[in-house]
């Protein structure tokens, strides 16, 4: 049996609140390799559940969770340049011709 609309908002609203509640202070982050303790970056932490935590290095206070189904989302979508910017001059692109 399909879940109705008001079930999976219902499940999508328990499922955050339970991600959000999780302690996270003993978790390892993680960055891409080659980069500097100094420099600004994205550091990801691996939850249960397959879940995961996003921050930045320069706001560490401040931290994203993602459900397992939302980090796979963003995953293939990145892969596949859902997330490719177009070069132009106001985002630091090219200059348009």
């Amino acid at each position: 049996m399909a879940e109705t609309e008001a079930e999976i908002k219902a499940r999508k609203e328990r499922e955050r609140d339970e991600l959000y509640a999780l302690d996270i202070s003993g978790v390892e982050w993680h960055c891409a390799p080659g980069t500097e303790e100094h420099e600004e970056r994205v550091e990801i932490a691996y939850l249960p559940g397959g879940a995961v935590a996003m921050r930045s290095s320069l706001d560490p206070d401040t931290v994203l969770r993602y459900t397992e189904a939302e980090w796979r989302a963003f995953v293939l979508g990145a892969r596949d340049g859902e997330f490719d910017l177009t070069p132009t001059a106001h985002n630091g692109g090219l200059d348009v011709q």
